[in-house]
């Protein structure tokens, strides 16, 4: 007898619970909803140039995105006064004082050194780090995502 979607549904996924393979799939799905919004940022501001300019750097940070995914969806879920969230809180700032501190110096250096390489010589990549409104628009992002993670979970148990 035929007992409807949701059971078609536990068959798929073989009885495990959706935020089992939720928490595995996030950080694809938050990386390329970053990258996406990222191409769309660049394109409005540079037309053509806008498939150059994807990658590190930029609006929004997707190491920011795709980590606060994570932990927003572990807060929402879990709880925002668990062990895991606040791991998740501690590796997020990390990653935020990488992208603003010692990925932008590294793209500071970048630019020296490329006014040294001759014009045959491949330019190294000067935009590396991120200033704090694309830290912000990451964090934006990834709560999104997280809150919407979360809400999948919780109507698709």
């Amino acid at each position: 007898m035929y007992s409807g979607w949701n059971s078609i549904y536990r068959k798929i996924i073989g009885g495990k619970a959706m935020g089992t393979y939720l928490y595995c799939v996030l950080p694809f799905i938050a990386w390329v909803a970053s990258g996406v919004l990222k191409f769309l940022v660049n394109y409005l501001r540079s037309g053509k140039d806008a498939f150059r300019l994807v990658g590190n750097g930029g609006f929004p940070s997707t190491h920011t995105t795709i980590l606060s995914s994570m932990v927003m969806t572990i807060g929402f879920h879990e709880g925002f006064n668990t062990p895991m969230f606040g791991i998740g809180m501690a590796i997020l700032t990390i990653v935020i004082i990488d992208a603003t501190g010692l990925r932008r110096t590294v793209g500071k250096h970048a630019k020296m050194l490329n006014k040294h390489i001759s014009s045959e010589e491949e330019k190294l990549r000067e935009r590396q780090g991120h200033h704090w409104h694309e830290i912000f628009g990451g964090l934006m992002l990834g709560t999104v995502i997280g809150y919407v993670a979360h809400l999948i979970m919780v109507f698709l148990p």
